[in-house]
């Protein structure tokens, strides 16, 4: 630990050709679990823990995983019979009080993806299809909130997924070959989607140990009808050099934190305990 997840590349459609294996992309935060006896670890998509603002996975992961485990797969909320995401954003909170009652407001779920490790088995090499064997001998028979994710290699099914999902607040479809192996930090699987939007690029955050050299996300933000700048969320998935490019780009765009529409972010949240947006 940690160990970077591996990612997607999006697309318009869905590849073509035969041996892929389709499944829905959650709208979720990615989390990479590990377990080890008693120790528990929830990893965020960059190596961020996890486990204080998602206390209510805790113990159900503690308890029913089996002893030495590494799971991949994305921590959602659903309400309504749809995913909230705005409800995940709201668990980033400060205060330990403030989660635990969204906790039990509104719990999360953990939905599993993909094995990369079982006992003294390193999975990673294996095959796509094969690690999906392991994962759902796996976790036979746990009880929510850990999920499987479903699966097919029909593309007929995988469309109609593509079209029915998302209302349910899913983000397109993922597709993987089904004789790859987990490369951790790649770019390999292939993520449909049919929704975009233009964002305004409203900050970023320097990319680790290379502070005032490379950029590692840029922070995004949309404008409600009155004008308000709200964050939306990132993007950072870039190569190293695009990340020195952006950072020679946007050196000369930078303001002054007071003069920015964040700027009321420096205190401490609004009376409904978030900020905008955030």
């Amino acid at each position: 630990m940690p160990l970077s997840p591996m990612l997607c590349k999006l697309a318009s459609a869905l590849p073509p050709g035969d041996g892929w294996q389709f499944e829905p992309k959650w709208d979720g935060f990615r989390a990479l679990v590990f377990k080890d006896g008693a120790a528990l670890t929830v990893q965020s998509r960059d190596g961020k823990p996890l486990e204080r603002y998602f206390p209510e996975l805790v113990a159900p992961l503690a308890a029913h995983l089996p002893p030495r485990i590494v799971l991949d797969g994305e921590i959602v909320i659903a309400r309504g019979g749809a995913l909230d995401f705005e409800a995940l954003l709201l668990r980033i909170h400060p205060a330990a009080s403030r989660v635990a009652t969204l906790a039990r407001e509104t719990p999360a779920a953990l939905v599993a993806w993909d094995l990369l490790a079982l006992g003294d088995e390193d999975l990673l090499p294996l095959p796509q299809h094969a690690r999906r064997a392991w994962l759902e001998a796996a976790l036979a028979g746990l009880p929510p909130p850990i999920l499987l994710t479903p699966v097919t290699c029909d593309r007929a099914i995988a469309a109609d997924w593509f079209h029915r999902f998302e209302g349910a607040g899913l983000d397109g479809v993922i597709a993987k070959p089904l004789d790859l192996p987990q490369r951790p930090g790649s770019a390999r699987w292939s993520r449909s989607s049919t929704r975009t939007a233009d964002c305004a690029v409203a900050g970023f955050r320097w990319y680790k140990d290379a502070v005032g050299e490379r950029v590692g996300s840029l922070l995004l933000g949309l404008h409600d009808a009155a004008g308000q700048l709200h964050h939306v969320g990132v993007c950072a998935t870039f190569t190293q050099a695009m990340r020195a490019q952006l950072a020679r780009e946007l050196a000369p765009l930078t303001i002054d934190v007071a003069d920015h529409p964040w700027a009321g972010w420096q205190p401490a949240p609004d009376a409904a305990g978030r900020r905008p947006g955030a």
